[in-house]
């Protein structure tokens, strides 16, 4: 129990160093798993690119020993969380079909200089569907994972501040 309770004290850095995890891991995918990001990836990660900055913020305020600093980060996060969850759940949603994507990334789309690039040299060009996952594991794309993860990151954010609203 220990452990969980310096996780939570110092909230707003373990908040940062997974959204940092999370980027690299999307990075990952990319770069290793030759993955293509459709455009809501890019959303999702945005919320992960937003919790970062967040967190490192609210932890520099919090060593210099600002009272409200902590609970503000904390309370932030869990938004930021919560929204970046609901991406994440949008997205997997769409990946199933259980609702319509956007059409710039369900139908076509836009194309990099990369894609531009390969298509004057006669390579075909379909840049990355938001409707199609590109992975799973037990059947849950990595949208559906990451709306996950982004839950259990909001909940634990949630708890924080209520901690930090408990000892201030």
């Amino acid at each position: 129990m220990r452990p969980f309770r310096s996780l939570l004290a110092h909230w707003p850095l373990a908040a940062a160093c997974a959204s940092a995890a999370m980027l690299a891991a999307a990075h990952a995918f990319e770069s290793f798993g030759h993955l293509l990001p459709c455009h809501l990836c890019f959303y999702q990660r945005d919320a992960y690119w937003a919790a970062l900055s967040v967190g490192i913020v609210g932890f520099a305020l919090g060593y210099m020993r600002l009272a409200w600093a902590g609970r503000t980060a904390n309370m932030l996060l869990g938004l930021i969380f919560l929204v970046g969850a609901g991406v994440a759940a949008y997205h997997a949603g769409v990946e199933w079909k259980w609702w319509p994507g956007p059409t710039s990334c369900t139908g076509g789309g836009a194309v990099n200089t990369g894609d531009l690039s390969a298509f004057l040299n006669g390579a075909k060009v379909t840049p990355p569907r938001c409707d199609e996952a590109a992975w799973r594991m037990l059947g849950i794309s990595m949208a559906g994972y990451n709306a996950l993860i982004s839950l259990l990151l909001a909940a634990l954010s949630a708890i924080a501040a209520r901690k930090e609203r408990v000892h201030d």
